[in-house]
């Protein structure tokens, strides 16, 4: 009678575990990842080139050849590249060269809005691209005095182009890019 007792008791177990502990699988709730990145802070960037700028401190900066400039953001995986070239009678063909280095991105954009900086205080006058999409890009800079200087950037990642991930990464560093076009000194 035990043994009786026993099997109906397993298989009541059995069935009431297989029957009555049903877990509904309930969908996720949809999530973005979050990225936090620190508060920008900026010193200036006083070098022996014939110009300086304000620049974020938590970002790695190493002189190239001819005042040149790569501020990387290990972090982010992604570089800033500055070009320096004199003005030599050239304005015309350095803006030539910063436009179509612009627009060459224009067959994986989705938009490129153009922002035309002047500040006549300093002397410094260029254009803000912000390329939105998939190009190899997302912001571009250039910067002259019309006389003496010229100064591009643009910031690449080392990830394939989807805009969608790398938005938080590439409007952080947008951000500094403005900066450090708004802060841009002739010496």
């Amino acid at each position: 009678m035990l043994k009786k007792i026993t099997a109906i008791a397993l298989l009541f177990t059995f069935f009431y575990t297989v029957v009555g502990c049903k877990n509904d699988v309930l969908p996720k709730p949809a999530s973005y990842l979050r990225l936090d990145y620190p508060e920008a802070e900026y010193v200036t960037l006083k070098g022996h080139c014939p110009f300086e700028f304000d620049m974020n401190s938590k970002a790695i900066i190493k002189e190239d050849k001819d005042c040149g400039y790569s501020i990387t953001y290990p972090k982010m995986k992604a570089t800033i590249y500055l070009t320096y070239k004199p003005v030599n009678n050239n304005i015309k063909k350095l803006l030539k060269d910063a436009q179509k280095l612009t627009y060459e991105h224009v067959i994986k954009a989705d938009d490129i809005l153009e922002q035309p900086y002047l500040n006549p205080d300093k002397k410094v006058y260029g254009m803000f691209y912000q390329v939105d999409g998939n190009a190899a890009t997302n912001s571009q800079f250039y910067a002259t005095d019309s006389i003496k200087h010229f100064v591009t950037g643009s910031v690449y990642f080392y990830a394939k182009p989807n805009f969608d991930s790398i938005m938080p990464a590439a409007s952080y560093i947008k951000n500094d890019m403005q900066r450090l076009m708004e802060t841009l000194n002739w010496k």
